[in-house]
């Protein structure tokens, strides 16, 4: 390829996305770009009220997320690979989830614009687990922002993401049960799992 391989890793809250780049950054010595969300100075709030801090909360969100995606168009030409944590696609999954109509009305005229601008991957890794797998996860990394994490919000959540990669035709899609996997731990099995996933994604992104 003429630049890096771009591959995107996206997923609901806990669902180990961050977990999976680091594994396969591994493997590719690839740049990693992970997201910046402790830097919201709305999210603790958010999760306190979230009709109220809704709005600014995802706007905070797009702004950073579209600054942290305009950096990847400098490329890093000693680094064969890139891996990121999410996609700025997320946003908009959110966004459905928690605006009001006429906020997010106002907040697809921001996302629009900002949309174009952005490098697309060449490919995109969906995980995805049961509800009782991501709060277990959730309440296991102790965030504390996250603690009483509402199921029912988080429920949502998975569900607006399964819906929105049923119709996804934006990028190659690899879709991922990480309910069971466990490559946190290094071991055979967890190399043979992120082994065969770069094998995936590399046919994935093979052009023709």
């Amino acid at each position: 390829m003429s630049r890096p391989l771009y591959i995107a890793v996206e997923g609901p809250i806990g669902v180990g996305k961050t977990t999976l780049v680091h594994g396969l950054a591994k493997r590719l010595a690839a740049r990693v770009v992970l997201e910046s969300f402790e830097d919201n100075p709305f999210l603790a709030k958010f999760y306190e009220d979230r009709e109220r801090y809704a709005f600014p909360t995802q706007l905070f969100f797009l702004m950073s997320r579209f600054k942290q995606q305009q950096d990847l168009l400098q490329p890093d030409l000693f680094r064969p690979a890139l891996l990121s944590d999410y996609h700025l696609l997320k946003d908009r999954i959110f966004a459905t989830l928690t605006l009001a109509d006429e906020e997010l009305a106002l907040y697809e005229r921001v996302y629009r614009s900002l949309e174009s601008q952005i490098l697309r991957p060449d490919v995109v890794i969906f995980l995805y687990a049961p509800l009782e797998v991501l709060l277990g996860r959730i309440a296991k990394r102790g965030r504390a922002f996250e603690q009483n994490f509402d199921p029912d919000y988080l429920r949502d959540v998975a569900r607006a993401y399964q819906h929105f990669f049923a119709r996804y035709q934006d990028t190659p899609l690899l879709k991922l049960d990480n309910s069971r996997l466990d490559y946190a731990e290094p071991g055979s099995d967890a190399d043979a799992i992120l082994d065969d996933i770069l094998a995936t994604v590399r046919g994935l992104a093979r052009p023709g």
